[in-house]
């Protein structure tokens, strides 16, 4: 048995919640049902079909999206729903039969120099993953992601970060971009091309890496909290991820009103990321929440 937990995060449809697993659940991409038929190379799916409330089903590598018909609502059920599921995981059964054939999928990979001129980003047509996860070194790949452990056997790549649909690469001062993005390209477009395994299981948290560093929520926001973090998804996080990097919300410091977050990606060591944090994040929240912010710091070296 494994032991896969589920938490439950409502959504803002409230038709529509969300089942997060801790563990890896399919190899990229996405599968959306909307009948018992369609659900015919998901054992999960179909069994969550017999449920009569359930109208559609949508499974990601981490979490489970189910949308209910109008006969009830989901406080009602979302417990056993989760219980379910959780079983069903635990059990060892299939979630999705992925299809393996000798085709290669039609992949394709693009280069894009960044902000950060020790990052480069390369965006693909192939979703890679719904919960971004940044490694600083090998090891850490090791664990976790057999994609970016193979990028860390290029001896240039110093960090990795990989999104919903790209791979940000920090390097070290020892080669150019210019000189090896070709390669690296074409490495991960065969690499997805070949259907192999992108991430096999979510990096856990470190303890610490220094003492202000804390665990992501796992728990839905509120107040403040949750306001900052719908401004961040609706206009920062598109804007920064167009330049391959990423700012995650950490926590909010209620009586001091100080927002941390983290910079991954090309936000991390970039040149005009305390620009950004200053004039770009921390005037918006500033502006979209009058008297209830201070200062927006970076919690990461």
């Amino acid at each position: 048995m494994s032991d896969t937990k589920i938490t439950i995060q409502e959504t803002t449809n409230n038709t529509i919640i969300k089942y997060n697993s801790n563990t890896i659940l399919i190899n990229g991409g996405s599968y959306e049902f909307n009948n018992i038929d369609e659900a015919k190379n998901s054992p999960l799916a179909q069994e969550l079909f017999y449920l009569p409330f359930v109208k559609k089903v949508f499974i990601t590598a981490n979490f489970i999206a189910i949308q209910r018909f109008d006969i009830l609502e989901w406080i009602d059920v979302q417990e056993e729903v989760k219980e379910q599921i959780e079983a069903y995981l635990n059990d060892g059964n299939v979630v999705v039969n992925e299809q393996k054939t000798s085709k290669k999928e039609a992949i394709e990979v693009y280069a894009e120099v960044t902000p950060n001129p020790a990052v480069m980003k390369f965006g693909t047509n192939k979703a890679l993953t719904q919960t971004d996860v940044e490694f600083k070194n090998i090891d850490e790949a090791n664990a976790s992601s057999p994609l970016a452990q193979a990028i860390f056997n290029f001896p240039f790549v110093k960090e990795v970060f990989i999104s919903d649909n790209y791979i940000s690469i920090t390097k070290y001062d020892m080669v150019e971009w210019g000189d090896v993005y070709g390669e690296v390209r074409t490495f991960i477009r065969e690499y997805l091309a070949d259907g192999k395994t992108i991430i096999k299981e979510l990096p856990k948290e470190e303890t610490a890496t220094t003492e202000d560093k804390v665990e992501a929520p796992v728990v839905a926001l509120e107040g403040i909290a949750a306001q900052i973090v719908d401004i961040l998804d609706e206009y920062i996080k598109p804007a920064v991820a167009g330049d391959g990097g990423n700012i995650a919300f950490r926590s909010y410091d209620e009586a001091n009103k100080v927002v941390s977050v983290v910079l991954q990606g090309a936000c991390s060591g970039c040149p005009s990321s305390t620009a950004t944090l200053k004039n770009g994040i921390e005037s918006l929240l500033k502006e979209m929440l009058p008297n209830q912010i201070n200062e927006v710091v970076a919690i990461n070296g």
